[in-house]
């Protein structure tokens, strides 16, 4: 029967559009396609489920500080190689790949800068170098970051994402945990504040030491927040674990933080924060 059988093409396909690289973002938590320079508008939080997209040093510092205060300080510092460390390739090779793909020097970036009326010193995490692991340059950079607070009697800030310590460099990256410690303690000791704010996510040694050291620690909605991941707990454990485990709003009801602070607020309520510091301890 011929008139079952298409003789010829009597559709043609139309030529398919294709959306230009980087336009569009898909949220992670609610598969929203957002327009990325309306995300860019929200601080990369999205409109439809308030979920906070990770976001770089660069971005924090926009965010963070009055525009063109922020002047950094020891930025030319960067790692060595003292184990000589491979895995899949030599720790060294991965280190200047990051190097030449981010622009950065290190996984944190620190400065001094004018926060609405306050002078600080802040040390920024940034996840993209390395996971915003540990080193020892980035444990020296927030050791040196201490001391110019102490040295100006400015407040610090800490913004922390990491994955924890730099395993590549072993001992040297897990040092970074006793010596930045100790010299938040001199922080204490001259009552100088010191805010921690925690960002998804922040886990491993970088909790273990200055994350949760803050006179007052914040941190963003959502953020992930703990020592070993809860993968790695369930499977010691043998259980399951409760809903939301380990991120901020579970942490601040088991009482290891002070408050949640949404992204577009973070400016504003850290700035009242310093105002009822100095308020307390004028200079």
């Amino acid at each position: 029967m011929d008139w079952f059988k298409r003789k010829k093409q009597t559709l043609t396909p139309g030529a398919k559009k294709e959306l230009p690289d980087g336009l569009w973002v898909k949220c992670d938590n609610c598969g929203e396609i957002i327009y990325k320079k309306e995300l860019e508008k929200k601080l990369y939080v999205c409109p439809k489920c308030d979920y906070h997209f990770r976001i770089g040093s660069k971005d924090y510092i926009a965010i963070l500080f009055n525009e063109g205060t922020f002047e950094e300080f020891n930025a030319h510092l960067m790692s060595d190689d003292p184990l000589q460390f491979t895995d899949s390739k030599p720790y060294i090779e991965k280190y200047r790949a990051t190097v030449k793909k981010t622009g950065m020097n290190e996984a944190v970036v620190t400065g001094t800068g004018k926060l609405e009326q306050h002078d600080v010193v802040a040390a920024i995490m940034d996840f993209k170098f390395l996971g915003g692991s540990m080193g020892s340059v980035v444990g020296e950079k927030v050791a040196r970051a201490i001391d110019r607070s102490l040295e100006l009697k400015q407040p610090l800030l800490i913004l922390s994402s990491s994955g924890g310590a730099r395993m590549h460099e072993g001992i040297f990256s897990l040092m970074q945990l006793a010596k930045t410690s100790a010299k938040l303690a001199l922080l204490g000791e001259n009552k100088i504040p010191y805010i921690s704010i925690l960002t998804n996510p922040t886990t491993g040694g970088t909790t273990a030491s200055y994350g949760m050291l803050g006179d007052i620690i914040l941190a963003e909605p959502g953020a992930l927040i703990g020592f070993a991941g809860p993968r790695v707990i369930k499977q010691t454990i043998g259980q399951d674990l409760p809903p939301g485990f380990q991120r901020s709003e579970f942490v601040l009801e088991h009482g290891f933080l002070d408050l949640i602070v949404h992204r577009h607020q973070l400016k504003q309520r850290i700035a009242r924060i310093l105002d009822f510091f100095a308020h307390q301890n004028p200079h």
